[in-house]
């Protein structure tokens, strides 16, 4: 059945009449007449029956007009959600993060977009590079932020920040306090590492590496809040996101070892698939930090 043909039928019935119809839909009387004869002969039955004013439907044409009324209204309805889509009063933005930039960077620009945009749901996974990139891959999620390697080959990417990882440890460490500290004396201390998997982690093995060092974890802690209590409380040493200890440095919870022979820092970036197009909230989403000064640094 042509939906043209079944356009103008619908016209015609409500119209009441075939000039009626025409008027409606912007067309000739006679086009209309045609498009009806095409549709009744495609269907095998008459559909109209003719009256000195205008037209009445026959049994099939009303059995037809409730299918029609019912499909275009279905039409209407696809417009109006894809128009509320497209204008974010819809939608769905899903992210996946790891741990820093999920607890520390991304709040205040979540926050933000769903202030402007408090229709579109919002989904916020924490968890580690490995598993964001994997979120991704599956279509879990739409964007993701990492603080890790990738394979960049396999994602459109965009840097959002450089971030530094301190060593920290407690006011109790037997180094707290020393000056001009190597990566080797960390080397005798207990050191405390996210879990395998994790951006950090990943960025701390390839630092030390570089100085022929190597890592020996003596305890793997999925969260960085928990390793902050641990290490505050205990002798252990952890490198931690500059976002992640502001607050326990300047409140002296918490203090930065010295080290004059190694700097760890690490590029923040955005993460998507290349060959899918974002839908409208995460576009807006992205666009959002890419137009921001300076990026995520900004906050």
């Amino acid at each position: 059945m042509n939906l043209h043909h079944l356009r103008v039928f619908l016209a015609v019935a409500e119209a009441g009449g075939i000039s009626a119809g025409a008027a409606r839909l912007h067309i000739s009387q006679p086009a209309v007449t045609r498009e009806i004869r095409e549709l009744e002969a495609s269907v095998g039955l008459a559909l109209f029956d003719r009256q000195p004013r205008g037209v009445r439907l026959t049994e099939g044409g009303q059995r037809l007009l409730q299918h029609a009324q019912r499909l275009f209204a279905l039409e209407r309805a696809a417009e109006r959600e894809l128009r509320a889509f497209a204008g974010l009063d819809d939608g769905e933005l899903r992210l996946g993060a790891s741990a820093t930039l999920g607890a520390y960077v991304l709040p205040p620009w979540v926050e933000r977009f769903h202030a402007r945009h408090p229709a579109v749901l919002i989904e916020l996974q924490v968890s580690n590079t490995r598993a964001v990139t994997e979120q991704l891959d599956d279509g879990r999620i739409s964007l993701g932020f990492v603080e890790g390697p990738f394979r960049q080959a396999d994602y459109a990417h965009h840097r959002l920040a450089r971030d530094t990882l301190l060593p920290v440890v407690g006011p109790g460490h037997p180094l707290a306090g020393r000056s001009n500290l190597l990566a080797a004396d960390l080397a005798t201390h207990s050191l405390y590492l996210r879990e395998p998997g994790s951006g950090t982690r990943a960025c701390i093995e390839q630092a030390y590496a570089t100085l022929g060092l190597e890592v020996q974890a003596r305890m793997s802690v999925g969260s960085s809040e928990a390793l902050k209590r641990l290490v505050a409380g205990g002798q252990g040493i952890a490198w931690l996101s500059e976002h992640a200890v502001d607050a326990e440095l300047a409140q002296g919870r918490l203090l930065r070892l010295d080290l004059r022979d190694l700097v760890i820092e690490r590029d923040l970036h955005v993460l998507w698939r290349a060959a899918d197009s974002l839908s409208p909230a995460p576009a807006a989403f992205l666009q959002d930090l890419l137009d921001a000064p300076g990026n995520i640094k900004t906050f």
